[in-house]
């Protein structure tokens, strides 16, 4: 979701799902269900009809990444944890206790460090590497292709 926060930081106007949906090889329902998780905590806003969509309703500046990974309901951040395949497994339960405090360590590290990280920190950045670039910007809609 940061991808299209981002993009549409860049974009005048509303950005409509299937056009978000595209950019990110989903589902038009997948993009609605997430931004509505947004938009209850007021970071989006969304307009029906024709010209509508989904607009930033944020100031960029005071939103972290801890608040969007908030926001979107505290997914899981690490690919890899603890094992459950095997309940009452003695090696399984030594295994999961050392591994334990480690995960949890990287974890508080992770959302420490997204609590520091704005979304205009982000925009800024892509600013940059676009000026960097010196060629025309890209939209939401053509941006994957």
């Amino acid at each position: 979701m940061l991808h299209v926060l981002l993009h549409m930081a860049q974009k005048e106007g509303p950005v409509t799902s299937e056009v978000m949906a595209k950019a990110m090889d989903t589902n038009p329902v997948v993009i609605r269900r997430i931004m509505g998780g947004l938009r209850d905590e007021g970071y989006v806003r969304s307009e029906k009809g024709h010209g509508g969509g989904w607009s930033l309703a944020c100031d960029l500046s005071k939103v972290t990444l801890r608040d969007i990974y908030d926001a979107l309901g505290q997914p899981s951040l690490l690919a890899i944890g603890n094992r459950t395949e095997s309940p009452g497994c003695l090696v399984e339960e030594a295994v999961n206790e050392a591994l334990r405090k480690s995960f949890d360590d990287a974890e508080a590290l992770l959302l420490a460090r997204f609590g520091e990280v704005t979304l205009a920190a982000l925009a800024a950045n892509v600013r940059g590497r676009a000026a960097a670039r010196k060629g025309p910007r890209r939209r939401l809609d053509d941006a994957h292709e």
